[in-house]
């Protein structure tokens, strides 16, 4: 199977990537503006299974139009079809609404919600070569209508929710086309992004456990759901 994960350069992006880089026949194709983390990550796949296919790919997803022009020509030197996409990357900032600066917010709009639509929209080609394509966008427990919702996360969590509104209208343009669109809002998993946000924070899961799930989900859920956008928490945020 060929894959892409984005924002693997820690947490859960990485975690998720081991998890698809450890299994023979999979070529993992992982994005992140960190390349001496992704190599790190490569080098810890190769250690633990030499066969390993994992390519990197350093890019910043804040650049938009090179997503569809000098990223999707990286991703095409190593695949002519893609199984598994998982918008992964994300950017966070928690600050009161009438504080948080213009560059943080247009950071944030463009990594978590046009970046995975641009990334979809130049792979497109490669998601229709695949018999059993499945786009998996890591949403948020912050952007689930009616949810509870936190002071400080007003940005990111509209951003979030954008990506679950984005998922089932993709689900349903692309329904005849055989490509599956679901989204996971995802509850409080301890990552550097969490810690970051939200120091001293203990969250019930760790990015290993959360990984899994998603490499499952990726994996199989398209067998049974397209178009849902799918609670995975224990606590929020």
């Amino acid at each position: 199977m060929n894959i892409i994960v984005t924002g693997a350069s820690r947490g859960i992006g990485y975690q998720t990537a081991l998890a698809f880089a450890m299994e023979p026949g999979n070529k993992v194709i992982v994005i992140s503006r960190n390349e001496e983390k992704l190599k790190l990550l490569r080098q810890e796949c190769l250690d633990a299974y030499p066969g390993a296919k994992l390519h990197i790919i350093p890019f910043d997803l804040e650049n938009l139009a090179g997503i569809e022009t000098e990223l999707t020509e990286m991703i095409r030197e190593h695949i002519d079809s893609l199984d598994i996409l998982i918008n992964n990357a994300g950017f966070l900032v928690n600050s009161p609404a009438e504080s948080i600066n213009l560059q943080e917010s247009e950071r944030m709009l463009k990594i978590n919600l046009l970046a995975p639509l641009a990334l979809i929209r130049s792979l497109m080609p490669l998601l229709e070569n695949s018999t059993r394509a499945h786009v998996v966008n890591i949403g948020s427990m912050a952007g689930v209508q009616g949810g509870k919702k936190f002071p400080g996360l007003s940005l990111y969590s509209a951003s979030k929710a954008g990506v679950h509104a984005l998922t089932e209208c993709l689900a349903e343009e692309y329904r005849e086309r055989g490509i599956c669109f679901n989204a996971l809002a995802l509850g409080a998993v301890q990552t550097e992004m969490l810690a970051e946000a939200f120091p001293g924070l203990e969250a019930p899961l760790q990015a290993s456990e959360m990984a899994n799930y998603i490499h499952d989900f990726a994996l199989k859920g398209n067998r049974y759901y397209n178009g849902k956008i799918l609670p995975v928490t224990l606590s929020t945020p």
